[in-house]
C-alpha cells in the first residue's frame, strides 16, 4: 500500500452556491477526511480559491482532482505537496488574565512564539499566532500545560504556489491565445 501524504488541493471557481457541497461529496465518496479548508477570493477578479488539505496516496489524489476538475462550475483544480507551496495557518488563543500574570514574564512567551496580543480584558487575553501547524500546536500545548486555554481556534491552511503567478493564470492565458487564433482564422 502506498504511503499517505498530506496533499493540498487548490480549486478555482466562480463563487457559486452549493459548490463546496459538491466538492466535499467527492472527498466523502473516496473516504477522505478534509483536514483543513479555506475559501477566499483569488488574485484573479471574480475567481475564488478553495484550499483543502487531506492525507492520501498519489493515485487517489490524482483521481480526486480529476473528478473535481470535471465539475461544470470548476475552472481548474490542482494538487501540491508541501515542498511546492508557501503556506501558513492562523490560530487564536484565549487565556485567563490572572493565570497569564502568574506566569511571570509574558514578554519571553511573546518573543519565543512571535505572538500578537489582540485583546486584553480584566478576565482574559487573546493571542494570535501565525505559522505552521506544528508551531501553532506547540504554543497550544505549552499554554494548556502551564495556565490552561479557555478557547482555541485554528484556521485552515492558506497557501500559494512557489510559481510566479496563480497556475490558473497560465491556463486562462493559453485559452485566450487559442481564442485569438480561432478568431483570426474565422
Amino acid at each position: 500500500m502506498e504511503e499517505r501524504t498530506l496533499y493540498t488541493v487548490t480549486v478555482f471557481s466562480e463563487n457559486r452556491v452549493g459548490l463546496l457541497n459538491q466538492i466535499s461529496i467527492i472527498f466523502n465518496r473516496r473516504q477522505l477526511n478534509i483536514e483543513t479548508l479555506s475559501v477566499s477570493p483569488s488574485a484573479l477578479r471574480g475567481i475564488h480559491k478553495f484550499t483543502i488539505t487531506t492525507y492520501t496516496d498519489h493515485d487517489t489524489i490524482e483521481k480526486v482532482v480529476a473528478q473535481i476538475d470535471k465539475r461544470v462550475d470548476i475552472l481548474k483544480a490542482y494538487y501540491n505537496t508541501d515542498s511546492e507551496l508557501v503556506y501558513q495557518e492562523i490560530a487564536l488563543y484565549k487565556v485567563s488574565t490572572n493565570a497569564l500574570l502568574k506566569l511571570g514574564s509574558i514578554e519571553s512567551l511573546i518573543r519565543q512564539h512571535n505572538i500578537t496580543i489582540l485583546e486584553i480584558t480584566d478576565n482574559s487575553v487573546v493571542f494570535q499566532k501565525t505559522g505552521l501547524y506544528d508551531e501553532t500546536q506547540r504554543l497550544f500545548d505549552e499554554l494548556q500545560q502551564s495556565i490552561g486555554v479557555l478557547q482555541f481556534i485554528r484556521s485552515g491552511r492558506v497557501a500559494i504556489t512557489r510559481s510566479k503567478v496563480e497556475r490558473l493564470s497560465d491556463m486562462l492565458e493559453q485559452i485566450e491565445k487559442i481564442r485569438e487564433r480561432k478568431s483570426k482564422h474565422a
